[in-house]
């Protein structure tokens, strides 16, 4: 079935139609949200909400676009309310930590020097704007074009271009930044 067939049986009423539209948008989401906030249960819980509000507006979609596009404009509106929130003040006074499990038969150095990597990625991401780290996200990680960007966070096209270029511009400068740091502790 296609996403606008379960919409259409969704709105009458059938709730199997409702399950299999979310498990197959579920992950997109799902890492979409781990992606802006570093943090799996936080990820999950927004997850959660943003199936929510779908479901509440379902009626509102219209099949002039692709389902998912419209799903991640929900969820790019969602991040950007639950940033003005006292949740996310207050998570983020929290240090929050996680257990790591490592496979003993794989190549720790390795393991290491690919979470340092993705660390100082994801470090350099959050030093940028919402709405850079947005455009970087949906073109890099979602693989999205430019006007599905803009039709997603409600931008033009020359506005999406230019918070890539910028974003893209400030990470190289961060990214070299934590590279030279990283070359001088070693000496």
């Amino acid at each position: 079935m296609t996403d606008q067939e379960l919409v259409d049986d969704i709105i009458n009423g059938s709730q199997s139609a409702m399950e299999v539209l979310v498990k197959r948008h579920y992950s997109l989401v799902y890492a979409y949200m781990y992606r802006k906030t570093n943090n799996k249960d936080t990820a999950y819980d927004l997850t959660q909400e943003i199936f929510i509000k779908m479901l509440s507006k379902i009626k509102l979609y219209s099949s002039s676009g692709e389902f998912a596009h419209w799903l991640l404009k929900i969820a790019t509106n969602h991040f950007r309310d639950y940033i003005k929130s006292r949740s996310f003040v207050s998570s983020q006074m929290e240090s929050e930590y996680e257990d790591t499990h490592t496979n003993h038969q794989t190549n720790v150095t390795y393991l290491y020097e690919k979470n340092q990597e993705r660390e100082e990625i994801s470090q350099a991401l959050n030093q940028l704007s919402v709405v850079q780290k947005e455009a970087i996200l949906l073109k890099y990680f979602h693989d999205l074009k430019i006007k599905e960007i803009a039709e997603i966070t409600s931008a033009n096209e020359s506005t999406v271009k230019s918070r890539l270029k910028q974003g893209l511009q400030k990470l190289s400068i961060l990214l070299r930044r934590e590279q030279n740091e990283t070359n001088s502790k070693r000496l």
